[in-house]
């Protein structure tokens, strides 16, 4: 069965072709670098994993329940919708939702893929460039993962939503070079490795579990590349400049923050826009998401050194200001630590099983030759 078969709704095109502009720079000076770019390029190298060996894929998913998803955290929950609803309803629209996030996901990764490969072209030194393209392999790797778990596990995908399609437009139409570094490493990246941790802390189900904590160990270090070369460009622009990049900001984070209502969902269940945005907008669990899914944006957006009063503003229309202070750097290392630690669990768990194997030869083996 193709993608496209397991469309909720299928793309209007097979192909979204975005028109580019700007430049393919090339550096000559082979032998300089930042320290810290190198070093992080040099991670990346080390870091390479195979999605295919890494994550046991045998590993059994209920697509009606295949996160744990508790039923105050659906939309529906306590409307008269969900009291007419039968458990086989209910197991489908977990189905759905968990289709919608993680088609966004895939999509949004084969969008990082892209502008990794741009950054690769366009970005004007060569330590940026070594980075990128360690980068573009990952998100190959990230879209091929989410790929497969919709297909093999999930059977339903849904189509790029609209919010996060015109971000990802605006990135890659724009000729700053530095651009798709802020679009896709800061604001796309950010949000997707708080939306990650938040599923990836509450899931129950071992393999989305694998999934979300190995990508999450790349993106950690994508996002403080994004850091890295922007907190250095960013300090030789002009006042004007930098107010050009806030607003650009302003305008992602708005669109990212109400492309999280997955109204498309209730949509397929027969639900207007209008009240399935309604009750999106009620939703307790939907308000406490949001907030933190910029916990991993507005300190980074802070820290590069875009920090101007209207963007501040807008912070504070969005609820989210107090975060410009939050720990990233914790974060970061935390997401390093629980992919390394479900590594260690899983070689151990394989070890005994091993062992195991073993002593159960042996008895076996004593027993044949016994008198």
């Amino acid at each position: 069965m193709s993608t496209y078969e397991r469309y909720t709704q299928p793309p209007a095109s097979p192909l979204w072709q975005v028109p580019a502009s700007g430049s393919a720079r090339f550096a000559w000076d082979y032998d300089d670098g930042r320290d810290r770019l190198l070093a992080l390029y040099q991670k990346g190298k080390d870091k390479q994993w195979d999605g295919a060996k890494r994550i046991d894929w045998d590993l059994e998913v209920d697509p009606y329940d295949a996160l744990g998803t508790p039923d105050e955290a659906l939309t529906l929950h306590g409307t008269r919708h969900w009291a007419r609803m039968t458990d086989k309803d209910k197991g489908e629209l977990r189905r759905h939702y968990t289709s919608w996030q993680f088609s966004q996901f895939l999509h949004g990764e084969q969008g990082a893929m892209v502008c990794a490969a741009r950054i690769v072209e366009s970005a004007p030194d060569l330590d940026a460039k070594f980075y990128s393209a360690t980068q573009t392999m990952d998100e190959a790797r990230h879209a091929e993962i989410y790929g497969r778990f919709l297909h093999e596990k999930i059977g339903m995908l849904y189509p790029i939503n609209d919010n996060l399609q015109s971000l990802l437009g605006d990135t890659l139409r724009d000729s700053r070079w530095d651009m798709p570094y802020l679009g896709m490493q800061v604001l796309i990246e950010g949000l997707a490795l708080a939306a990650f941790g938040m599923i990836r802390d509450t899931t129950s189900k071992p393999l989305p579990k694998q999934i979300l904590a190995y990508v999450m160990q790349d993106e950690a270090r994508h996002v403080a590349f994004g850091r890295m070369a922007l907190r250095d460009y960013y300090r030789q622009l002009t006042d004007a400049e930098l107010r050009e990049r806030e607003e650009f900001v302003i305008e992602g984070c708005y669109l990212m923050r109400d492309r999280l209502r997955g109204v498309e969902v209730l949509e397929n269940f027969g639900i207007s826009r209008k009240e399935a945005e309604e009750y999106s907008e009620r939703s307790e669990f939907l308000h406490l998401f949001r907030k933190l899914l910029f916990s991993r944006i507005v300190p980074c957006v802070k820290d590069i050194g875009l920090w101007g009063e209207r963007l501040q503003k807008a912070y504070l229309d969005m609820g989210v200001l107090e975060l410009g202070d939050a720990g990233l750097e914790l974060l970061m290392s935390q997401d390093e630590e629980v992919a390394e630690q479900l590594d260690r669990e899983r070689f151990a768990a394989e070890e005994q099983a091993r062992v195991t194997e073993v002593t159960d030869a042996i008895a076996e083996g004593a027993q044949l030759s016994g008198p």
